[in-house]
């Protein structure tokens, strides 16, 4: 939860910085400047550790991680971000979590627990709330909302994708070399990179290396370590929170008062985050004698199967009443 907990606020200061770099940044550039920055702090990480490559079972879903979500969401988002207002930027994108919950349900075999469906419904709906209350009316096109919809499935299909990888090394590894292989594919925009960072003031470039430090190298390890301890439904539910900090930040730091709709939705957001990290309400298969009490060594019954209990539970023993 602690580690959940840094990668939203992060991820959320994220979108004040983003505002103020993408006047002076095309998304290319921004994207590149971010994941270079990133991919340099998490090498010196490694190399510190003496974290090596990560095992060759890894790399599937490094790669793919690394492609999509560090690659073409980063550039996506930042592109559609310049096409759309940021209301509906916001609905848009906010699909994704609904999307890590479908593949996660089906491709992971998570399942779908009712808790966590119920706490996403309510976030949405937070989500389109504050979409809407951010709205300028008219300041979106079809590129952009298209733009915005290919970052959100990017990101759903980078942390379905993400997940496996995570069975087989850490996630600092996970997170590094899929920095770096997002970084790589973005190398065709280092010229316009190289071209605009002479132009842009430098508060603008340091916003980029803020970028590609905290809300990157450490938030997505943050993230990893904590997907690595729970389902990949679930941490996409928590992300709901982002929309909500993202209200108050910019409140803090831009004097941008909102409106009641807007804290509204940012309450709904929060609301459904915590409705998602409640544990399932079905039973646990007991094993009863015919008298009513456990007897030890009690064998199920044929096709009963045991539930585990999920990562960093406790596990205590059942006695009869």
């Amino acid at each position: 939860m602690a580690a959940a907990a840094v990668t939203v606020v992060l991820w959320a200061s994220a979108f004040v910085s983003i505002r103020d770099a993408g006047e002076h940044f095309s998304p290319g550039a921004l994207a590149l400047g971010r994941l270079l920055a990133g991919s340099i702090a998490l090498a010196l990480i490694l190399a510190v550790r003496r974290e090596g490559p990560p095992p060759r079972a890894a790399w599937p879903g490094i790669a793919v991680s690394g492609a999509l979500w560090f690659g073409v969401y980063m550039v996506a988002l930042n592109w559609g971000e310049q096409l759309v207002d940021a209301g509906t930027a916001a609905m848009v994108v906010n699909v994704g979590p609904m999307l890590i919950a479908v593949l996660s349900g089906w491709l992971l075999k998570e399942g779908f627990p009712p808790a966590l469906l119920a706490g996403l419904a309510v976030s949405f709906a937070g989500a389109v709330v504050v979409g809407i209350s951010m709205s300028d009316g008219g300041g979106s096109s079809l590129g952009g909302v298209l733009l915005c919809l290919l970052a959100a499935a990017t990101y759903a299909s980078g942390v379905v994708s993400q997940k496996p990888a995570l069975a087989h090394a850490s996630p600092l590894q996970v997170t590094a070399y899929g920095c770096m292989t997002g970084a790589v594919l973005c190398l065709p925009f280092a010229g316009q990179l190289a071209g605009q960072v002479g132009d842009a003031p430098l508060s603008a470039t340091a916003n980029v290396v803020y970028l590609g430090i905290f809300p990157t190298a450490l938030a997505f390890t943050t993230w990893a370590y904590a997907l690595a301890r729970t389902t990949a439904g679930k941490m996409g539910a928590t992300t709901y929170a982002v929309p909500a900090l993202v209200v108050l930040m910019s409140w803090a730091a831009l004097g941008e008062v909102p409106e009641a709709a807007t804290l509204l939705g940012g309450v709904l957001c929060l609301a459904g985050v915590a409705v998602s990290r409640r544990r399932g309400t079905g039973r646990r298969p007991r094993v009863v004698a015919s008298g009513g009490a456990a007897e030890a060594g009690a064998v199920p019954e044929a096709g009963a199967v045991p539930e585990l209990p999920e990562a960093g539970e406790s596990v205590r023993e059942e006695k009869p009443c």
